[in-house]
């Protein structure tokens, strides 16, 4: 969204200035920027004029392991370029996430990659090095940034990405999960109630300003109108920025009118993973958003997934839906528990 002030248009209609301004936890990020009409390039070419190295579709298209470096340490995760002419695309795919779908240039051996939609704003940096390496910067909003470096993958799998279903387990050993949490209208709603008793349920953890929870909402939603009248229930547990019941209540309530979600979404606490952590003492923690938990008729946990990879990520994303998919219907196919 814009700030405070509107955006300023020039007299002669070509150009528009102003600020574009999101809630954070803590606060508020503020990016100034600059809207040209009728240029149709996202970077400028002249800004890697001078620069040598390799502009071919060999250079750069195909598959990359990747380290993300931080103040926290590192991260893998896996890369994905293709090349057509000078236009970049592609995305990475994290442990627990994809950054969606970027576009940029590869020119003279310097990549540019971005994406902004609205709620996010990355932008990706890397110089192809002599080795074939690439090595470069990401940042995110005016607070975040890293460092990354990549090499070719050798195809399947990056040994370095952990399986996301490895990621959080149970700390109680009956195989459990417990939570009580006010709904969109203030009533309670605990995992023991009996609407979810007998049940196959899905529990996910999410908030609205989640670009993957919004790959994943759709495909949720869709779920639960498929598999409802054979024992589906789901429920969502929402981590947002503000801590303001009736501020995040309004941004949970938007964000079920858009995915079309008419099962119960909760109230359940602060997006800081620490802080959501503590909300669910029953999972050793909360790694990512989203995260789904895969809990049979019998009412014991059966999976937990952290983060989505969303359809930025193609092939990835395809695979997964038809994991959740035969994982829903596997639990449905058990017979319900005295």
């Amino acid at each position: 969204c814009l700030g405070k002030h509107p955006a300023d248009r020039y007299p002669d209609g070509t150009e528009l200035r102003g600020e574009w301004s999101k809630t954070i936890p803590g606060g508020r990020s503020r990016l100034p920027f600059v809207a040209r009409r009728g240029e149709t390039y996202r970077f400028s070419p002249d800004a890697v004029a001078g620069h040598e190295g390799d502009d071919g579709p060999d250079a750069i298209s195909g598959a990359w392991s990747v380290i993300f470096t931080d103040e926290d340490g590192d991260e893998p995760a896996r890369a994905e370029f293709y090349l057509d002419g000078t236009r970049l695309t592609g995305t990475f795919l994290t442990p627990v996430g994809d950054y969606r779908y970027l576009e940029g240039d590869f020119r003279q051996g310097f990549l540019r990659l971005s994406c902004f939609d609205g709620g996010h704003a990355f932008l990706f940096h890397a110089r192809l090095q002599a080795d074939g390496t690439l090595s470069g910067d990401f940042w995110s909003r005016d607070t975040y940034h890293a460092t990354w470096t990549a090499r070719r993958s050798a195809g399947g799998a990056d040994g370095a990405m952990p399986d996301p279903l490895d990621i959080v387990t149970l700390t109680n050993e009956a195989g459990r999960l417990r939570f009580r949490f006010p709904d969109l209208s203030g009533r309670p709603v605990a995992l023991a109630d009996e609407r979810f008793r007998g049940q196959v349920v899905l529990v996910s953890l999410f908030g609205s300003w989640c670009p993957n929870c919004n790959d994943e909402a759709p495909l949720l939603a869709r779920w639960y109108r498929r598999y409802r009248e054979q024992g589906l229930e789901m429920v969502g547990l929402a981590y947002e920025f503000t801590g303001d019941p009736d501020r995040d209540r309004a941004y949970v309530r938007k964000y079920a009118e858009r995915h079309g979600i008419d099962f119960p979404l909760l109230l359940a606490g602060l997006s800081d993973k620490r802080e959501a952590s503590r909300t669910l003492p029953d999972l050793s923690r909360v790694a990512a958003y989203p995260t789904t938990v895969f809990i049979g008729r019998d009412g014991t946990v059966r999976r937990i997934y952290s983060g989505f990879a969303g359809p930025a990520t193609g092939e990835h994303h395809r695979r997964l839906v038809a994991q959740f998919e035969s994982l829903i219907e596997e639990l449905l196919a058990e017979r319900p528990a005295p």
